[in-house]
This record gives structure tokens, C-alpha cells and sequence, in this order.
């Protein structure tokens, strides 16, 4: 995990490594759902901007009473700590993202875009207008940089994305195992390492990975626990969960499991086919507003890795999954799953969290068989 985590920790130094290695430029996104691989057919970097706990006195001057985590973007802005970014770029989607976006403007002159993505995703003309606002947003990629986006270079880049979801799909689906090789904060250290770092490099460190972890001895069997909630940008609640003995085998996260849980479908138009993975992949609340789909996506990630229990963290302001609850919620109750919600910020306040964790534990533990043994009476 320290591997990852250390990618994670010193992801504006690889950047600038990158861009003296390769010459080539860094584009800073703050949505999920950014599509990645035309800004890679450009030659360019693309970088999540991650949230960091930092000592702030100056993001309230442009942003009061918004979520941490688009507080916390816009203080390493002000800062100076993206200073090597060369282009930003906002997905329509989260409010208090699209503030950090718009305040990052005012105090840096950079090159920057907003890309509409529909927020009724399966309306009968959103692919239509989301592949036009692809076409707009590569011209405007090629006059950044000065390279010519050819369909040769769109297919490298989606051979290579394509790559990197499905290698992370196979570590993922290592935590279905009752002692698994892999745990929830080791997993979310991976995935955060592989938003901000080259893909085609990512990938050999998947694959070597992949051939390492094999030779690991498993876990012990313990209490199997659901992450949902708002968007993360580190591992505490993961190694906090893992410190009080049980595990988070599954998230259903926006920059978790639904970053990659899909592939583009090649097709002839390369711009329609990245149209429609990211119009299809699991949605956050705001984009799944019509048919209310997440919460069935939620079941059926919590019975395909048969956990025993779920954590709904949401953070602060966090608007989106505050008007989505009620439907997870419903949902859960319905089918008698036990759940803990809570509300956090950047930091996982530990002493009280953690009270709540144990008390959550100790009570979705009675009724967690596989943990206490009683399945071996059977075999």
C-alpha cells in the first residue's frame, strides 16, 4: 500500500518529472467523469485534482460554507502547488467543483474549458450533444497543444485506458474472496495513484501488481463492510476500518469503483464511442436523476461481494448525496441491511469516529456468520 499511497503523496512532483521528461504539458481536471483519453491522444497529462488537508486561510475569501474538498483544490491554487498544471478543465456536474473551477480563474490566468455532459444521461438526444461537446473540447485540446488529435492516436488512447479499467477491475475483484489478497485502503490507494499518474505507466505497475500479489498469504476471514458516499481523496477511513478488524471490500464512489467500472466499445466514431462509456458508467446522484438506478447498482455490488454491512459517508455540503440518501436509504432498509451514516470533512475526526465504527462492528457482527465460524459446521 505504501507504494501507492506514496504516488498519491508526491503526485505534483511526478508531474513536473513528466513534463521535464516528456515535454509535454499537464491538464488538471476535477470531475470523474473528464474524459481522459482525449486529452492523452493530445499528448497531454491529465492529473485529478485531489483534495489535500492543508492549512487554509484564504480559500474563504472566495469560496464560504462550501464542501472541504473544493475548499482545500482551490487553497493548493492559491497556494501555488498547481502552478505546473497548464490547462484546467470542469465537467458539468458538482456545484461547489464547478465554484473551485470558476475561483481558480479568477486568481490564475490559465487555459481552461467547461464541458457540458447531460444530466439526463439516457435522454434520447444526450450522446448527440455530449459527442459535439467532445468535438468542441478536442479543437480546443489540438490549439493547446499544437498536436493534431488523428483517429490513430484516439485508438492508442483508448487501447490504453481500456487497459488500465480492466486491470483495476481484476485487482478489484480480488476482495470477493472470503481472505482476500487485497484490502479496502491498499485498493483505494491504487485507484487514487492511478488518477493522477501516466496510464501507460500505471499499467505495468498494475500488471507487475497483479503477478505479486498472487504470492500473498490471504487475510483472515473478518466483517466485510460497503463504502458509499461522497467522493474520498485518501485512505484514513479504509485503514481506520482495517484497525478495528473488519475490512471495506466493495465502494460504490464516484472516483472509486465507478472511475473504471466500464470500457469504451470502439467504434468508427471514436468520439461517440467515449460519448457513450461515460453517458453509461455508474453515475453519481446528480447524473442519475431519471430513472434513479444507483441504488440497485449499490445491491448488486453489496451481494456480489457478499458484505455484511454498509458505511454511508457523505461529506459536508456535500448537496448531491444529501438529496440522494433517501433513496439508498429506502433501499437498504428495505432489503434489512445494516448501515452507519455519517457525515466528514478533509480529516476522519478519530476518536469519535472511531467510537461509532466499533459500535457498528460489534452490532452488524452478531449477525455475520461466516466471521464467527458457524459456515464451517456445514462443510
Amino acid at each position: 500500500m505504501n507504494k501507492f499511497k506514496k504516488y498519491v503523496e508526491n503526485r505534483h512532483e511526478y508531474a513536473k518529472a513528466w513534463k521535464a521528461k516528456t515535454g509535454g504539458k499537464v491538464i488538471g481536471w476535477y470531475e470523474p467523469y473528464f474524459p481522459e483519453e482525449l486529452a492523452y491522444a493530445a499528448g497531454m497529462l491529465p492529473v485529478r485534482l485531489l483534495a489535500e488537508h492543508k492549512p487554509d486561510w484564504k480559500s474563504e475569501k472566495w469560496m464560504y460554507a462550501s464542501c472541504y474538498p473544493s475548499r482545500d483544490i482551490l487553497n493548493q491554487f492559491l497556494l501555488g502547488d498547481y502552478d505546473y498544471v497548464d490547462a484546467i478543465v470542469n465537467v458539468e456536474g458538482c456545484q461547489w467543483m464547478y465554484h473551485a473551477f470558476e475561483s481558480a480563474l479568477r486568481t490564475k490566468d490559465i487555459p481552461n474549458h467547461y464541458l457540458f455532459l447531460p444530466d439526463y444521461t439516457d435522454a434520447p438526444t444526450s450522446k448527440e450533444v455530449l459527442r459535439s461537446e467532445l468535438a468542441v473540447f478536442q479543437g480546443k485540446l489540438e490549439e493547446w497543444t499544437g498536436n493534431k488529435i488523428t483517429d490513430e492516436k484516439l485508438d492508442e488512447a483508448i487501447e490504453v485506458y481500456n487497459k488500465n479499467r480492466l486491470l483495476l477491475r481484476q485487482i478489484y475483484e480480488l476482495g470477493k474472496a472470503q481472505t482476500p489478497v487485497i484490502h479496502g485502503a491498499e485498493m483505494m490507494s491504487i485507484i487514487l495513484a492511478d488518477q493522477v499518474m501516466d496510464k501507460a505507466e500505471m499499467n505495468e505497475l498494475l500488471e507487475a501488481f497483479l503477478d505479486e500479489v498472487q504470492d500473498r498469504e490471504p487475510y483472515k476471514d473478518c466483517l466485510r463492510l460497503m463504502l458509499v458516499g461522497s467522493e474520498t481523496f485518501n485512505t484514513d477511513l479504509e485503514e481506520l476500518v482495517e484497525e478495528l478488524g473488519a475490512n471495506i471490500c466493495v465502494d460504490e464512489l464516484d472516483n472509486g469503483s465507478s472511475y473504471f467500472w466500464n470500457n469504451i466499445l470502439p467504434q468508427k466514431d471514436r468520439l461517440l464511442a467515449i460519448a457513450i462509456r461515460y453517458l453509461l458508467r455508474p453515475h453519481n446522484p446528480i447524473k442519475d436523476n431519471n430513472w434513479r438506478r444507483r441504488p440497485q447498482h449499490i445491491w448488486e455490488l453489496y451481494e456480489d461481494f457478499c458484505a455484511d454491512g454498509v458505511i454511508i459517508a457523505k461529506q459536508i455540503y456535500c448537496h448531491l448525496h444529501g438529496t440522494d440518501n433517501y433513496a439508498v436509504w429506502k433501499l437498504l432498509r428495505e432489503r434489512y441491511i445494516p448501515f452507519m451514516y455519517f457525515e466528514r470533512d478533509m480529516t476522519v475526526p478519530e476518536e469519535e469516529t472511531k467510537l461509532r465504527l466499533e459500535s457498528f462492528i460489534s452490532y452488524v457482527k452478531q449477525g455475520a456468520t461466516h466471521v464467527e465460524g458457524w459456515h464451517k459446521t456445514l462443510e
